[in-house]
């Protein structure tokens, strides 16, 4: 019996090679009614088609097993790493809080007993220093945006902060100038504006789809809990160890903490999902489009609202580096009104204006 596409005589039921083998009829019956099987008969061909069939369905479906078993397996992987790179984040919050506040929160006192200030100058010193600790952070967020990126801005701070409790530990102990106090002071204001930006890089560990909308919630609920874990901890406990047990030892525990927030965040930085790149200086954007404004203002604007939005694309981003695109809305469009062109890089963007 010849078999179509191989070319060889086969025997079916015994085995045996030849080509006057018969055929069972019942034998052919039972395969007609199988599953995948053709209705055509043609003799010594249906065998081979039934079998062909089969065997490329379980390979599909074994492959098709395999590809999602892989693509779950990885799936799963980053989801882990990502959850231990934000982990780490949360604790480096909690840490730095706990810092902050263990060294502002009895600061007037230790003006008062060990700088021999009085109350008033005292108090004006406290609140000069948390005031410029309130607006350092708007330096640190128009560097991370513009020059260094998230990662590298929150390395800094970090390490600047590490500096400034070093100095204010060292001058606690041995009894220092006040002018060395005042340098750690504002250098732990300096390497304190890394909160906003430790935010903002919570979110890029998150993507745009609706699945990690969730997990993004969820993280921020843990971050705000992490301050204000860190801070009750800060100022309650480390305030305790100074009045019970000195100020080297109550400004020494902010320092070390503050090193191993440092590490932490170092620790976890192949677990970090995403960078976010520099986009440049705002400001230069900002006067770029008043520019595009003025000179475009007469321009009609395009039927087809599809035209409105800048580009195609799935990963969301700008065409200026580091920058998210605007979603096109009519939400505030006014009764009348059309949108505008306007122009930057010298690329035509339309939006509204």
């Amino acid at each position: 019996m010849k078999v179509a596409g191989d070319g060889k005589a086969r025997g079916i039921g015994d085995g045996r090679e030849g080509a006057g083998t018969k055929e069972d009829p019942q034998r052919k019956h039972s395969i007609i009614g199988q599953p995948g099987a053709k209705s055509i008969i043609i003799k010594g061909h249906l065998v081979k088609l039934f079998i062909v069939e089969t065997m490329e369905a379980v390979e599909v479906e074994s492959k098709g097993s395999h590809g999602g078993d892989a693509d779950d397996r990885r799936t799963s992987r980053n989801d882990r790493r990502s959850s231990w790179g934000c982990t780490l984040l949360l604790v480096n919050n909690s840490l730095q809080y706990m810092s902050y506040f263990g060294l502002s929160t009895n600061l007037v006192n230790y003006f008062k007993v060990e700088l021999h200030a009085d109350s008033k100058s005292a108090a004006n010193s406290v609140t000069n220093w948390v005031g410029t600790s309130a607006i350092t952070p708007l330096a640190a967020a128009f560097l991370a945006d513009s020059f260094l990126g998230r990662y590298w801005t929150i390395t800094l701070c970090l390490v600047i902060s590490v500096a400034g409790y070093g100095v204010v530990t060292a001058s606690a102990s041995a009894a220092l100038q006040s002018a060395v106090f005042y340098a750690g002071l504002y250098l732990v204001a300096l390497g304190g504006a890394v909160s906003p930006v430790m935010a903002s890089f919570g979110a890029d560990q998150f993507g745009d789809d609706e699945s990690e909308l969730g997990r993004q919630s969820s993280f921020f609920n843990w971050f705000y809990f992490s301050i204000n874990v860190g801070s009750l901890i800060g100022g309650t406990v480390l305030v305790w160890v100074q009045t019970a047990h000195g100020w080297r030892l109550g400004y020494g525990i902010p320092a070390l903490l503050s090193v191993v927030a440092v590490a932490l965040f170092s620790a976890g930085t192949g677990a970090y999902r995403t960078h976010q790149p520099p986009g440049g200086s705002p400001l230069t954007r900002i006067a770029q489009v008043v520019v595009a404004a003025v000179r475009k203002c007469d321009v009609e604007a395009p039927d087809d609202v599809a035209l409105l939005h800048e580009y195609d694309g799935d990963d969301g981003m700008s065409a200026i580096q580091g920058s998210r695109r605007l979603v096109h809305t009519d939400q505030f469009s006014a009764a009348g009104s059309r949108p505008k062109f306007c122009t930057v890089h010298a690329t035509w963007i339309i939006s509204q204006v």
